[in-house]
């Protein structure tokens, strides 16, 4: 792809690398992508009652270390965990709702991100790599209490490093993030017509002072009606876990439990916010409440950014012989 925007994980000027990622994209495709057939906007509206938008379950629980790997504790500052709060969110952020082949239903967070189309969402890609079935599989933007306050926008298309599939949630942690093309509401309208969106930053470097943690939290135990929100300090964490490895992102934030998947770490720019990272990456997102991870954001996301503007056939599992 030419020369990388960064080296080493020094950061590029958020305005530049978001100019050059909204310039390739747009000399990319001249004209829109037809959009795949998917389920109507109108079904998918009709089946997320409230009721079932609110029982889904996480995709992940996060807070367990996987077996027979390293525990990551919040030991990384002596400082205390910044805490997080409950708000009713920001139009730019929601959550993707499905229903599982058990009829069990799902969920996980995602960031509308600026698109000559308007149509792409970000989010974590262990939430969307199972190959089970996702039924009414959409997305409701600053999902709260129940309610779908921008309506609902039904997946068309998922977006996936062929990295991730080959080398699976722990190997590929590196690549544990997806983009997702979603329809349009009932009425037409496109999602980032709707809500806005956030700039895609590729390289934006580790060290970050003030980082915007946002969360959608679940659990068997407690009722989470909205999402959370943290704000923190950034840095590098290089994984000492052989079946993980990679350099991530790491921010201390408490209470993000299971489901917190796919919420978006955002800094400030130009247009108002930035995603340097998707809480996911080193094993799906931590080993505990208080300390959250992302993989780092490099040319191969502008790429299957790019992927997903020229509507090309998304990448797949590798069938075997």
């Amino acid at each position: 792809m030419g020369r990388p925007l960064a080296a080493r994980g020094r950061p590029v000027p958020a305005r530049l690398a978001a100019l050059l990622v909204l310039v390739l994209a747009l000399l990319a495709v001249p004209t829109p992508p037809a959009h795949a057939a998917g389920a109507p906007a109108s079904g998918v509206d009709a089946y997320w009652t409230a009721h079932r938008m609110e029982t889904a379950e996480p995709v992940t629980d996060k807070g367990a270390a996987p077996p027979q790997s390293p525990s990551r504790s919040p030991s990384a500052s002596a400082a205390p965990v910044p805490p997080s709060h409950p708000f009713q969110g920001l139009p730019q952020v929601g959550t993707f709702f499905w229903t599982d082949g058990d009829n069990i239903g799902r969920f996980c967070g995602g960031t509308v991100i600026r698109s000559p189309h308007r149509d792409l969402v970000l989010t974590a890609g262990h939430c969307l790599r199972s190959p089970d079935p996702k039924k009414y599989l959409s997305f409701v933007p600053q999902y709260h209490d129940g309610l779908k306050p921008h309506g609902i926008y039904p997946v068309e298309r998922i977006y996936l490093d062929q990295h991730y599939y080959d080398l699976g949630t722990a190997g590929g942690a590196r690549w544990d993030y997806a983009i997702v093309r979603v329809g349009a509401r009932e009425d037409g309208a496109r999602v980032q017509q709707v809500t806005g969106g956030f700039d895609l930053l590729p390289y934006p470097g580790y060290e970050h002072a003030k980082v915007r943690l946002i969360g959608y939290p679940g659990n068997d135990d407690a009722h989470h009606p909205e999402p959370l929100d943290c704000s923190s300090a950034t840095h590098r964490y290089t994984s000492t876990d052989p079946a993980a490895p990679g350099d991530f992102l790491e921010i201390p934030c408490a209470g993000y439990i299971g489901g917190t998947s796919g919420g978006p770490f955002l800094v400030r720019d130009f247009l108002g916010y930035a995603v340097i990272g998707v809480i996911g990456g080193y094993h799906t997102g931590g080993d505990t409440p208080d300390v959250s991870y992302s993989s780092y954001f490099t040319a191969d996301i502008l790429r299957l950014y790019l992927h997903a503007v020229r509507g090309d056939t998304p990448a797949a599992p590798r069938t075997t012989t």
